[in-house]
C-alpha cells in the first residue's frame, strides 16, 4: 500500500473538507428554495396567525419563494413549538414566536423541549400592549385609585383574562407584585368581553386589539396601557410606569428557528423580517392591528427574548402560577 506524503495527504484532506463545505455554503446562498412553512401556534384568525400571514407575504415577495403558514393550535402555542424544535434546522420550517412562549417556558414543567435552548431567535417584529379596560360602573377610574381601592378592598376586585398564564394574565400578576395589590384572577375560556361591557365583571386586563373600539364608544373605560409609554392607537390612555416605577409589559411577536440553523440562513432572514419592519406598507397593517412594528436584529431579539424568559420566570414563581 502506498503511503502518501505528508504534504500531498494535508492538501487532499484540506481539498476534501472544502468540497464538503461546499454544498451548505450554496444552500445558504442560495436560500430559500423550495416553500418554508411558517407555523403558528394558534388558531386561523388569531392574532399571532394574522402576524405570521402579514410577514409570510413580505418575506414571499422579497426572497422569491413561497412562505406558507401552517397552524398548529394547542396547548397554549406548545403544540406548534414542539413540531418547530423537533425540525430539521434548514430554514424551511420556522416558529411564529409570540410573548407566551417566554411564559411557557417556566409556566410548563413537563414540556419535551427547551424554548431557550432548542430555538434560536431570528428577528423582532413587533409589540401589542395590554390595556387595563374597566366597566364604566367601576369606581376607580386611575391606576392611583385602583390600587388604593384594591388595598382597601384586598380580595375583593375581580379581573379576566383569556386564561391562566396567558401574557394579560402574568402581566396583571407583575402589577400586583410591583403595585402590592391584592386583585382576583378569574380566568376565561372563551370571550369575556360581553360580561365586561355589562358589568359582570368590573375590570379586566385585554390584548388592546379586543377591547379598543368598546375603549373608544365609551362602553369600556380604558385605565392604563401596560407598555412602557402611551400606544399611538389610545393615546389619552396613561401607561401604568407613570404609577408604578419600573412596570413594563407586552405582547410581542417575532420568528425563531430549529437551534443549529446555519447562521448564514438565520441572517438572510433576520435581514428580510427588519426590512420589513421598515416598511411603510407594513407597518400600516400592524398598527391597524394594535401592533407597533419594532423590528429587532438577531442579536437583540435574542437579548430580549432571554431577558423574557427571565423576567417572566421570576413573576411565574413569585405568584405561584400553576398550570391547569
Amino acid at each position: 500500500m502506498k503511503t502518501l506524503p505528508r504534504r500531498e495527504f494535508l492538501h487532499l484532506t484540506a481539498g476534501a473538507a472544502a468540497v464538503a463545505a461546499l454544498p451548505r455554503s450554496a444552500a445558504a446562498l442560495d436560500y430559500p428554495t423550495r416553500p418554508v412553512h411558517v407555523v403558528a401556534g394558534y388558531p386561523a384568525g388569531a392574532g399571532p396567525d394574522i402576524i405570521a400571514r402579514l410577514i409570510a407575504q413580505a418575506l414571499s415577495e422579497s426572497m422569491g419563494q413561497q412562505f406558507i403558514v401552517d397552524n398548529r393550535p394547542g396547548a397554549s402555542s406548545n403544540i406548534g413549538t414542539e413540531i418547530v424544535a423537533h425540525s430539521a434546522p434548514d430554514g424551511y420550517t420556522l416558529l411564529t414566536t409570540v410573548s407566551t412562549n417566554a411564559v411557557n417556558a417556566t409556566f410548563y414543567t413537563n414540556l419535551n423541549f427547551d424554548f431557550g435552548r432548542d430555538l434560536v431567535p431570528v428577528a423582532g417584529i413587533g409589540r401589542t400592549p395590554f390595556v387595563f379596560a374597566a366597566y364604566p360602573g367601576f369606581a376607580p377610574k386611575t391606576i392611583p385609585e385602583l390600587i388604593a381601592y384594591a388595598k382597601a378592598n384586598p380580595g375583593k376586585v375581580n379581573f379576566a383574562t383569556q386564561g391562566v398564564g396567558s401574557g394579560p394574565h402574568v402581566s396583571a400578576e407583575l402589577f400586583k407584585m410591583l403595585a402590592g395589590v391584592d386583585l382576583v384572577h378569574v380566568p376565561y375560556k372563551g370571550n369575556y368581553t360581553t360580561d365586561l361591557i355589562g358589568g359582570q365583571i368590573p375590570l379586566a386586563v385585554a390584548p388592546i386589539a379586543q377591547v379598543i373600539e368598546f375603549i373608544r364608544d365609551g362602553r369600556l373605560r380604558g385605565i392604563a396601557v401596560t407598555t412602557a409609554t402611551r400606544t399611538d392607537a389610545l393615546p389619552d390612555v396613561p401607561a401604568i410606569s407613570e404609577f408604578v416605577p419600573g412596570y413594563e409589559a407586552a405582547g410581542w411577536y417575532g420568528i425563531c428557528a430549529p437551534a443549529g440553523t446555519p447562521a448564514d440562513i438565520v441572517a438572510k432572514l433576520a435581514a428580510a423580517i427588519v426590512t420589513a419592519g421598515g416598511d411603510a406598507t407594513f407597518k400600516s397593517r400592524l398598527v391597524a392591528l394594535g401592533v407597533e412594528s419594532t423590528p429587532m436584529t438577531t442579536a437583540q431579539f435574542s437579548k430580549f427574548v432571554a431577558d423574557e424568559i427571565d423576567k417572566w420566570a421570576k413573576v411565574v414563581k413569585f405568584a405561584a402560577i400553576k398550570a391547569d
